[in-house]
């Protein structure tokens, strides 16, 4: 799986980018029509404004003169089960032998750019070594995430012993896919006030099952609607990269949303759901019909319940300009992070070389404590205290002080007050569900939307993805969870989307999250609540470490520190359905990681 290899023999090879069957005959069946309107909400009133057509190269294989050769290698130069990077001249591919054949696909997963020789190769798909998506090795599809593109597939032959690759230069460079895609065909016949499909939020979930309805052949109405002013972005990044800009983070481009025929509602807050007419209300009184419905609203930060929580510079990270004016307010300046959450810690860790000061209060005597254990939060708190960034632990905010109406002072419950000219809040969040209330959807004593493997709620027609859902997770024998990650969001939209198209599918994927902070990155496998201990190798000092959770006997999650891709075996050797014995990560023994053990 990468590895070191010799230095292979002066031989040539033959790459040529192939468009897979069945991409190429929805490619053919996609209608001809024009682009469908985008509905945006300007001044208050939703408008429609009729884009013209402007189409998008999923596939730039098509120019026969677009064509390189180069060498890559003897057929023996490669054992089975074995991956290596082969540059092209103009550009490099990831060449495979599974199963005695040979596979070429682009060598960069199209989420942040990872090299996927680095990743996990198994049953015919590499899992990426950083944030876990999955691509399947024939084809280049993308078969888990996050992420939204594919591989570019690159036809490869075998001649006198000799592996013959022939590629494309632009698919060398762009080294994504963009899956074919069906276009509405009922343009100009319908009424603005009905649509096939409705999605309820713009996240992840909400636009993945958008693409995912167009890759299947779906050719009615999709329209989403979201509250927030921008087309789907890059949530994590907000906190991750607290300065980019909304164009920088964007997850499609308008002409994107243009070519494919996916409507986008922005600004536009559903106040409460008619089930019984299968009709939308919103907060301005418009009012949509659908057919299907899902809903993906993500969830709403907790806000500080303590005196002076209306002052300015406190802030919610919820939106890019949220992220953004943060970082203008904070520069040189003194900043208070409440809540050592995701959000919290790493909003801290970016904010870390632009401020003057800054502090971390937190309820707990350790971050990360229920999520990682208390050892790596420890190994984690060194490293933030090392930065600079000084915490206060076991206590909570009781008083925030303004001068002239802007923060001043943060008081704690233990009687330390800290200078503040800013504050983030990041002390949790509850699910956006509160428009559901008297709708007939089942939500448990938290507000979560309760669904079942197929992503479905209990009102027929009616499914749900994403931060708001509880669902059954596989991995722990089915137990209801919500399972807030980025990734997951990705999966729950795709669940969804193929079944509302009756295919019948279930969620089987395994939890991955990341998290990044000072340069370093955690990452996460699994699911790991109500674990009773943790087996840790390597060494927590040096921040080079792998920790295994284990419940009873068996391990439920996995996180590491600079131990690629240690996280994306576990993830494969979890998703094959086998199981993980505390004794085999006691021993050191890694027998089990290629399935030899239980």
């Amino acid at each position: 799986m990468g590895g070191c290899f010799s230095k292979p023999k002066p031989v040539e090879v033959k790459i040529e980018v192939v468009i897979p069957e069945k991409e190429r005959s929805k490619e053919e069946m996609s209608p001809n029509g024009k682009a469908s309107p985008l509905i945006y909400k300007v001044n208050g009133t939703a408008r429609h404004y009729h884009l013209e057509e402007h189409p998008i190269a999923s596939n730039p294989y098509h120019n026969p003169k677009d064509v390189v050769e180069a060498s890559v290698c003897h057929v023996k130069d490669l054992e089975n089960g074995q991956m290596r990077e082969v540059d092209l001249g103009c550009g490099k591919a990831l060449l495979i032998k599974e199963g005695g054949e040979f596979h070429a696909v682009g060598h960069k997963c199209p989420h942040y750019g990872a090299p996927l020789v680095k990743g996990v190769l198994s049953k015919g798909r590499v899992r990426c070594p950083w944030h876990g998506a999955c691509f399947n090795i024939s084809t280049g599809d993308i078969e888990d995430f996050p992420g939204l593109d594919s591989l570019p597939r690159f036809q490869v032959k075998i001649e006198k012993e000799k592996v013959y690759i022939r590629a494309s230069k632009q698919a060398l460079q762009i080294q994504r896919r963009t899956k074919m895609m069906a276009k509405c065909i009922s343009l100009s016949n319908y009424n603005l006030s009905s649509t096939n499909v409705l999605i309820i939020g713009a996240g992840a979930a909400g636009l993945v099952c958008a693409e995912t309805l167009r890759q299947e052949g779906f050719s009615d109405r999709i329209v989403m609607c979201t509250m927030d002013r921008h087309l789907p972005y890059d949530r994590p990044k907000l906190s991750k990269s607290m300065d980019s800009h909304p164009e920088q983070i964007t997850l499609r481009p308008k002409e994107f949303f243009r070519t494919y025929d996916i409507e986008v509602l922005t600004e536009m807050q559903v106040a409460a759901m008619d089930i019984k007419n299968k009709t939308a209300v919103f907060k301005d009184g418009f009012k949509m019909e659908y057919n299907k419905l899902l809903i993906a609203t993500g969830n709403t930060p907790k806000a500080l319940s303590c005196k002076g929580k209306e002052v300015e510079n406190v802030f919610n990270i919820r939106t890019p300009e949220d992220a953004n004016r943060v970082v203008k307010l904070a520069t040189s300046k003194n900043v208070v992070v409440v809540g050592a959450s995701f959000l919290g810690m790493e909003v801290a860790a970016y904010l870390t070389e632009r401020a003057h000061s800054v502090s971390v209060v937190e309820l707990e005597e350790v971050p990360f404590k229920k999520f990682f254990g208390e050892r790596v939060g420890r190994a984690v708190m060194k490293m933030f205290e090392n930065n600079r960034v000084k915490f206060y632990m076991q206590t909570e905010v009781s008083e925030l002080r303004e001068q002239e109406g802007k923060l001043k002072e943060v008081v704690l419950k233990s009687g330390k007050v800290l200078r503040a000219d800013v504050c983030v809040v990041g002390v949790g969040a509850v699910p956006a569900t509160g428009f559901l209330k008297q709708s007939g959807i089942n939500i448990d004593s938290k507000g979560f939307i309760m669904v079942n493997k197929m992503m479905q709620t209990n009102i027929p027609g009616v499914f749900a993805a994403g931060d708001a859902v509880t669902f059954p997770l596989a991995l722990r024998n089915n137990k209801k969870v919500n399972v807030p990650h980025w990734q997951m969001a990705h999966m729950h939209g795709r669940v969804a989307a193929l079944n509302m198209l009756a295919h019948g599918v279930e969620i089987s994927t395994v939890p991955y999250l990341w998290t990044a902070m000072f340069g370093k990155s955690i990452r996460y496998a699994g699911h790991g609540e109500g674990f009773d201990d943790v087996v840790i190798q390597g060494d927590l000092d040096e921040l080079k470490f792998v920790a295994f959770y284990t419940k009873s006997d068996e391990v439920v999650a996995v996180a590491s520190m600079n131990y690629d891709p240690i996280v994306s075996k576990v993830a494969e050797v979890l998703a094959a359905g086998r199981t993980i014995r505390k004794r085999d990560v006691e021993t050191g023994d890694m027998s089990w990681l290629t399935g030899k053990g239980s």
